[in-house]
């Protein structure tokens, strides 16, 4: 009787008949706390109906709390002028979920606000009025010749830490025949670039925790894409977007990304400047996702420095800074860089000791890694879960590890099958002992079994002895 009155927010957001639902469960919460204050005889029927009524009351008081919530929300949703109710003006689309079959399914939204644009489109931030959950909305130019790349990649990937394409759909523009996709993204408050300067400004660099947290995180991000065979070609501090409450990174901005395919030119010019890989300013059409590794590289030094570590206005300025630290490569190094490249005209210069490139007090692994991810050689470097592996991210697996402000750190170790077969040698280290039995705690309200990714995690917890470790057999 009473629960179909709970059965769902929508219903309640939708006839508003809520007083009716909270008189009845008041009612029932009072009847139930006179029958557990009065006596019932003696003996087991007692303790029988005591028990009972003490458990239904706790359980409605719980059902109480909830509605109230969903009574706040509301009421909150209402003074904004959702609902048709003034105000905020609500739009309604018909969109297509990010993944999952094709079913188009009307999508409204409201309170819409432009948080970003550029040469790629608007970017806005909206509220979502069946679960007022807030979302990012990329608008982009679409040409009607050719499919979207970012929209074809995104609903591939499904991955903790990269921003997830909850649907999309197309509107029309102002001109004749002009037509915009739009994708509808999780909506993540800050980015790393806007941490980094915030400490910046305060003439101070970003706790070593953080940045230890932040890089972890994204490294994961890459060893999933790439085993999907995708590149992101646009790493750096802008497009790794961060909760600064939990320290959940997402990569975000899959717009420059590509599926590579060996043997298949891509173009040079690509990437940002400050981070892009020595292979393309040496014109390499033929590079791999190693490319994403040495701008990581670069994401990561920027935050032990304060600052750019290889800034240039141009492809010959970029190339100086590199040599300044990395000293003149060889002519090997540049054939493994790129086999094309004929001109071998550089001044002599050794290389600059790594240890006196970053500030006195910089953790000697921090160094190490990073000397392990800016190589000239692409091959050279470390792979993804290398980096997870290693020793600068040893203390994210001591199971006292925690955020400055004291919470927990996000969830770093639930590996999904697809994560744990991409080197599976690593398995042994990139899982502490404490995470092996660990399930995921419903306080962590970003995950749940309803994410594929994170149901392979709980299958991972079940089956672990079976499948951690063979790499090891």
């Amino acid at each position: 009787m009473h629960f179909s009155i709970l059965s769902g927010s929508s219903y309640l957001n939708r006839t508003g008949q809520c007083s009716e639902g909270v008189k009845r469960l008041a009612k029932f919460r009072a009847v139930t706390a006179r029958r557990a204050a009065s006596p019932w005889g003696a003996g087991e029927g007692e303790a029988g109906w005591r028990w009972f009524t003490v458990a239904t009351t706790a359980h409605y008081q719980l059902v109480l709390c909830v509605f109230g919530e969903r009574l706040s929300r509301l009421r909150t949703f209402r003074e904004r002028g959702g609902g048709g109710g003034g105000g905020g003006k609500v739009t309604t689309v018909v969109a297509t979920p990010g993944q999952g079959p094709d079913r188009p399914q009307e999508v409204s939204y409201t309170d819409i606000k432009v948080i970003g644009n550029g040469s790629f489109g608007v970017v806005y931030q909206a509220r979502l009025i069946d679960s007022q959950e807030m979302v990012a909305i990329k608008k982009v130019l679409q040409d009607k010749r050719f499919k979207n790349r970012e929209l074809q990649i995104m609903r591939k990937l499904d991955h903790c830490n990269i921003v997830r394409l909850r649907y999309f759909f197309y509107s029309s523009g102002d001109k004749k025949d002009e037509v915009y996709l739009n994708l509808v993204l999780d909506f993540v408050p800050e980015t790393v670039y806007r941490v980094a300067r915030h400490f910046n400004k305060a003439k101070t660099t970003i706790p070593i925790i953080y940045v230890k947290v932040y890089m972890y995180q994204l490294f994961r991000s890459l060893a999933y894409i790439h085993s999907q065979g995708v590149c992101h070609r646009d790493i750096k501090p802008q497009n790794l977007l961060v909760d600064p409450e939990t320290a959940i990174l997402k990569l975000c901005d899959f717009g420059s990304a590509k599926q590579l395919v060996r043997g298949e030119p891509n173009v040079s010019y690509i990437c940002s400047r400050y981070y892009r890989a020595p292979e393309l300013i040496f014109g390499a059409t033929d590079y791999t996702s190693n490319i994403d590794i040495w701008s990581a590289g670069c994401v990561l030094a920027e935050l032990l420095l304060g600052q750019p570590i290889f800034p240039g206005d141009s492809g010959v300025d970029q190339l100086v800074e590199i040599i300044k630290v990395l000293g003149t490569p060889t002519r090997e190094q540049i054939r493994e860089m790129n086999p094309n490249y004929t001109e071998f005209k550089f001044p002599q210069i050794k290389a600059h000791p790594w240890t006196k490139v970053f500030k006195p007090r910089t953790p000697p692994e921090a160094i190490s890694l990073c000397s392990r991810l800016l190589e000239y050689t692409p091959v050279t470097r470390l792979s993804p879960l290398e980096a997870c592996a290693h020793a600068f991210f040893e203390e994210l697996r001591q199971p006292t590890a925690h955020l400055p402000s004291g919470r927990e750190l996000p969830l770093l170790f639930n590996f999904s099958p697809v994560e744990l077969s991409i080197q599976p040698q690593l398995n042994s280290t990139l899982i502490p002992p404490h995470a092996r039995a660990q399930t995921l705690p419903a306080s962590h309200g970003m995950y749940s079994t309803a994410n594929p990714t994170h149901a392979y995690y709980m299958f991972n917890t079940c089956l672990l002895d079976d499948y951690i470790f063979t790499g090891l057999r």
